[in-house]
């Protein structure tokens, strides 16, 4: 058995279905973990995601920027833009149960989470969410303000979130916040985070490489973890042993093209840009071996 995480398949169905077949990807037997932003850009959203309903039971997903937006605007809480390429997907015959499956992935997922995860051959803690994990959140505090988050999403008021879902404030996640702004902000940390000031303010306004870092902002990964006290109280061993030996993986960010120079914290980044003409990168997480599939839009 194994488990691999694939980045970013914003519709790119035909390497997705070609990296599977390098993989040897057997659903029985093997489990995949998936980056999120399972759609958009590409050529075909409606086949990447009708593929992973299908593999429900041996992937497990977290939810991407884009994934969101189809979800607001399949509610009519939102508008298509430009290059967006989620019209099929909207038309399509089955578009209900896909979207309800849809808002039911989580925004976050720990090897703790599925008895799949083959603890015998890995011997790290493993934590994947689309964007990344502020440096001042504990894998338990992250956890709980995911599932805070997820619960909106899953619920009879989502329409309510959704209607206010777009915006870039609050840009810093402070335990104070309620309603509506709290949720935003933790979904944009989980959905949308690059460039971060120490305190955790997020940046909104970069999208591109490493230099493209707005005065006073640095990569999320380039923080060391800074937890506070106040989330080892409960359940202390717990929570640290979530921490020891710890790799977050993550997607969102393909002008990284998947190198974290000077990151503080090991992270595997995984959106190497098969929509924009790069690759489709997959992770073993027993042996730590990337394996890619080129894209088949050349430099487009």
């Amino acid at each position: 058995m194994a488990t691999y995480a694939i980045g970013d398949l914003h519709g790119c169905y035909a390497e997705f279905e070609a990296l599977l077949a390098r993989l040897d990807f057997s659903p029985s037997r093997d489990h995949l973990w998936l980056t999120g932003d399972l759609i958009n850009r590409g050529p075909d959203s409606l086949g990447c995601l009708r593929r992973s309903v299908a593999l429900d039971g041996a992937a497990s997903v977290v939810l991407g920027n884009h994934d969101l937006h189809l979800l607001a605007v399949a509610r009519g809480h939102g508008k298509l833009k430009r290059h967006d390429t989620l019209t099929e997907i909207l038309e399509a015959p089955d578009r209900t149960e896909m979207l309800e499956w849809l808002r039911r992935q989580p925004l976050m997922v720990t090897d703790s989470q599925h008895d799949a995860f083959d603890r015998a051959s890995i011997d790290r803690n493993y934590v994947m969410t689309h964007a990344g994990l502020l440096p001042q959140w504990s894998i338990a505090q992250a956890s709980e303000l995911a599932t805070e988050a997820e619960a909106v999403l899953r619920g009879d008021d989502v329409d309510d979130f959704l209607s206010v879902m777009y915006g870039n404030l609050p840009a810093r996640f402070t335990p104070e916040l309620t309603g509506q702004d709290r949720i935003r902000a933790i979904i944009n940390v989980f959905t949308r985070m690059r460039f971060i000031a120490a305190d955790g303010t997020l940046d909104f306004a970069a999208k591109e490489g490493l230099d493209s870092a707005p005065a006073g902002f640095a990569p999320w990964f380039t923080y060391p973890r800074e937890l506070s006290s106040e989330y080892f109280r409960e359940k202390p061993r717990e929570s640290a042993l979530a921490e020891e030996r710890l790799t977050l993986i993550f997607g969102h960010w393909a002008a990284l093209e998947g190198v974290t120079p000077e990151a503080r914290v090991d992270v595997e980044a995984l959106d190497t840009g098969c929509v924009w003409g790069g690759s489709l990168t997959a992770f073993d997480l027993g042996s730590g071996e990337r394996i890619e599939e080129p894209s088949r839009r050349g430099d487009r």
